[in-house]
């Protein structure tokens, strides 16, 4: 078990010590294996809201786990967050312990099922993490998801998928869930034509009339997921495009399917590093989860203006 104090910033580049504490091993009844989080959180404050991190799943061993998404979770701490992240069972880190378990090797159900296990054990996890207890406000939750985590923040914000081995539809909205942010998430199933379609037939049918919960949807202007669909750039943006409001739209001007380096400090899988691209995304996206968890707050105007309507903008917004 680890802790760490880490310096990080606000987003106005201020220096605030961040803690992290990993593993938080919490047992579930029929998991293969235990689940494990990571807990970051500012050294001071209280009455933090959560934000729920879902990773993607991308070729490294690691940054798919609770040991990714450094550059985002570092920078939405030292904003007044507490960052939860599990390791999904989709992690390579994982891959020898489960391959034959029943849901491999996408367990598409199992991480959001991940989600509402940490909510119901939060009360664990704050006594469990030093120097934590007593700070979280268990009412004000967010989720957030990179890629494939960003179709598990679909399916806890209202999405719904028909079960591609049972049938019938399948609803994982988790109503103690306030607020999300989808990054680079899939989009519409009707158009998928690469490789990856068949390998995940449950994106196909990928519902989101239902996602009501407001939510924030990032987009990289250059992110052509090929091995999906020839759609382009546009398929990341569905989540926007085919969900009711309330939605808000970023599309981030020159970004790839990295967002600019989310995933990981200098993570060589990154084909869009880019520093700034990331600090600007994580004060934006803390902007608008803290506005939406706190009704009223101006962070949510005052970054979108900072950022996407001065004279460089680092891309652009719409809301519906």
């Amino acid at each position: 078990m680890s802790t760490s104090t880490a310096i990080s910033a606000d987003a106005w580049g201020t220096p605030v010590p961040v803690l992290s504490f990993s593993p938080v091993v919490l047992p579930v009844p029929g998991r293969p294996v235990d689940l494990q989080v990571r807990v970051s959180a500012p050294a001071t404050g209280t009455d933090l809201a959560v934000i729920l991190l879902s990773h993607g799943q991308g070729p490294s061993n690691n940054l798919s786990s609770l040991n990714g998404y450094a550059p985002l979770v570092s920078s939405w701490a030292a904003q007044g967050f507490v960052v939860i992240q599990p390791t999904h069972l989709t992690s390579r880190t994982l891959t020898h312990l489960v391959a034959d378990a029943p849901g491999a090797p996408f367990f598409w159900r199992s991480r959001s099922e991940d989600m509402s296990h940490i909510l119901d054990r939060l009360d664990m996890i704050e006594k469990a993490v030093p120097l934590l207890s007593g700070r979280i406000d268990h009412a004000k939750v967010a989720v957030a998801g990179h890629s494939f985590g960003g179709f598990t923040a679909g399916l806890l914000l209202g999405a719904q998928v028909t079960d591609p081995d049972e049938g019938g539809e399948v609803s994982l909205l988790e109503p103690r869930i306030k607020a999300g942010v989808l990054l680079a998430a899939p989009g519409r199933g009707d158009v998928l034509n690469g490789p990856m379609g068949d390998a995940l037939p449950v994106f196909r049918t990928i519902d989101f009339s239902a996602m009501t919960t407001p939510a924030l949807v990032v987009a990289g202007e250059k992110d052509d997921s090929r091995h999906f669909t020839d759609m382009g750039p546009d398929w990341h943006a569905d989540p926007y495009t085919l969900a009711p409001g309330p939605k808000t739209l970023l599309t981030l001007f020159g970004a790839e399917h990295g967002l600019g380096g989310i995933a990981g400090y200098d993570a060589a899988e990154t084909t869009d590093e880019n520093p700034e691209r990331v600090a600007a995304l994580a004060r934006l996206t803390a902007a608008y989860l803290r506005t939406g968890l706190h009704p009223g707050d101006p962070a949510w105007q005052a970054a979108r203006e900072a950022l996407t309507a001065g004279p460089d903008p680092i891309g652009r917004v719409e809301s519906k």
